[in-house]
Order: C-alpha cells, then sequence, then structure tokens
C-alpha cells in the first residue's frame, strides 16, 4: 500500500492550468502544461461533440479580424501617404505665392512713380515744342519770356534725371521695335533701308523700362 500511494503521488498532475483528464489523468510532476500537456486533447462530449467545429469557427473569426485589421492599416498607411502628398504640394504652392508675391512687390515698389513720370512727358514734350518755336525769334522781350521756359523745362529734365528717367537715343539708329515707334516709312538717299531718319516724339525709359516708345521717322 505504502509503495501504490507513492507512486500515486509521483503521478499527481501538475497542470498549471484546469486538467480535463477525469480519473485517467496521466500527467506527471516532469510535465509541463503549456507544452506537454496533452490531456484536454481528447474529447470526452460524445456524439453530440461540437469542439471541432467551435475550433475552426474560432481560427475563421481570427483570420477575418487579422484580414480586417491589415486591410484598416493598409488604408490608414494610403491616406497618410495621399496626405502627406498633399501636405507637400501645399507648401510648394505657398513657397512660389510667397516668390510671386514678393516679385511683384519688389516690382511695384521700383516702378511705383511709372504714372505721374507719365503724366509729366507731355508737359515736357509741350515745352520742347514752344522752345523749338522761340528759336527764330530774337527779339528782347520774346527772349526773356522764352528763357522763362527754358528755366522750366530745365526743372522738369532735373526731375526726370532724379527719378532715373532717361531719353532713347534714336536719330541715325537701326529701328528696333521695342524702342521706337515707326510712324512714318520714308526714302532717303545714303540711308540703308531700316533706319531711324527723325525722332517726331522723344521716347523715354524709366530705370531699365520703356515707358513711351520713341515716335520715328523710318527709311524703305
Amino acid at each position: 500500500m505504502k509503495e501504490e500511494k507513492e507512486e500515486l503521488k509521483d503521478k499527481e498532475c501538475n497542470c498549471t492550468e484546469e486538467c480535463n483528464c477525469g480519473d485517467n489523468c496521466e500527467c506527471t510532476k516532469d510535465d509541463k502544461c503549456s507544452e506537454n500537456c496533452t490531456c484536454g486533447d481528447e474529447c470526452t462530449c460524445g456524439d453530440d461533440c461540437k469542439c471541432k467545429e467551435d475550433k475552426k469557427d474560432k481560427k475563421k473569426e481570427k483570420k477575418k479580424f487579422f484580414k480586417k485589421n491589415d486591410e484598416k492599416l493598409k488604408e490608414y498607411e494610403a491616406k497618410i501617404k495621399e496626405l502627406e502628398e498633399r501636405n507637400l504640394m501645399l507648401s510648394a504652392d505657398n513657397v512660389n505665392y510667397r516668390k510671386r508675391k514678393d516679385e511683384e512687390v519688389s516690382r511695384l515698389l521700383k516702378f511705383c512713380n511709372e504714372d505721374i513720370i507719365k503724366d509729366l512727358l507731355p508737359v515736357a514734350d509741350n515745352f520742347e515744342r514752344a522752345l523749338k518755336l522761340a528759336e527764330d525769334h530774337t527779339e528782347p522781350e520774346f527772349v526773356k519770356f522764352t528763357e522763362g521756359y527754358q528755366m522750366v523745362y530745365c526743372s522738369i529734365q532735373n526731375i526726370l534725371e532724379k527719378f532715373d528717367v532717361k531719353a532713347i537715343d534714336g536719330a541715325n539708329k537701326p529701328f528696333d521695335p521695342v524702342y521706337h515707334n515707326a510712324v512714318i516709312m520714308e526714302e532717303k538717299e545714303g540711308v540703308e533701308p531700316g533706319y531711324v531718319i527723325e525722332v517726331l516724339q522723344k521716347g523715354y525709359l524709366y530705370k531699365d523700362k520703356v515707358i513711351r516708345p520713341a515716335m520715328v521717322k523710318v527709311s524703305q
């Protein structure tokens, strides 16, 4: 009897989880339920056993769960990528906008006096015409009157020079549509075709911009 008790003691179940072996448990101390125990593998349900079906259903549910999570993960990754690309595009658009804005502001500041200068040019033209007509008159009273015109004209020219406005040199130069506006075509002996014969109205440059092309007569 003593030997049988010791033998039963050696065969005491050492399962860490609940054992379903029943009376025929053969787990020993040397076994580890998590790795070696096979106590619960044998089904004792009888003819109505649904253990295998339950296991299959659980496996299917797990597969569906992981598949669904994988799909969501891919969807989120695609969304993140799309948002990153959109953010890069918006950043690039913002940089381009700021660049265009800075260029526009710089241009406006550079030519901020353009409208005033354009309004001043016809006044200078009228003084030039008046002084040209006065060249043929030598009467003392008329000369004094002309001197006053000359002083005003010089003041206008000083203002134009102050704002970096220069007259376009057109006489005896090849015709250039950027700087010249041809209003008359005329044949002239000794002059090659396409040359400026006469400047009818001065053109002007404001810094590096043509604000008024010269009105010229061109040889043909």
